[in-house]
């Protein structure tokens, strides 16, 4: 994986050349570039990335309102997928979300997604329901999950 343990910290504009291309290779409906500096310039958005020797291995953002955060996007580069970079990153997300003070994180996901869903179960998420297209390129359905937040119950 690499030499060195990776490093979860706050997105950077430098970072954003990288996360990009790795949102058009990964998504079939990528975020433009606009998305992520609106989300570095935002009070509410928690912007992450994982720092893998030199390499941004993935990220993750956490929009935070009142007490509910959030989860609208976390990636991880092709290259460094089935390595527990995802379960490091969403991990991390959770003890940031209950450091802040939030009672549940909610997100959305493809129901095709089922490595996503898998992951987002094993950390005690739950579905909530569905949004009927949600998704564009292709047109899908979405799955809407919930994770409650306490100290007990955080990986």
């Amino acid at each position: 994986m690499g030499k060195n343990k990776p490093i979860i910290r706050p997105m950077a504009e430098g970072d954003l050349e990288v996360v990009t291309a790795m949102e058009k290779d990964l998504f079939s409906d990528p975020w433009p570039l606009s998305a992520f500096l609106d989300d570095l310039a935002s009070d509410y958005s928690h912007p992450f990335v994982v720092q893998l020797d030199n390499d941004v291995a993935g990220y993750a953002i956490l929009w935070i309102g009142v007490d509910e955060g959030h989860l609208t996007n976390i990636a991880v580069d092709r290259k460094y997928q089935r390595k527990s970079i995802a379960k490091q990153l969403l991990s991390y997300i959770l003890r940031f979300a209950a450091e802040s003070g939030l009672a549940q994180v909610i997100l959305e996901v493809r129901p095709s997604n089922t490595p996503a869903i898998f992951l987002y179960e094993s950390f005690g998420f739950t579905r909530l329901g569905v949004r009927k297209r949600y998704y564009r390129n292709p047109v899908e359905d979405c799955l809407v999950m919930k994770k409650e937040i306490t100290g007990s119950n955080l990986r």
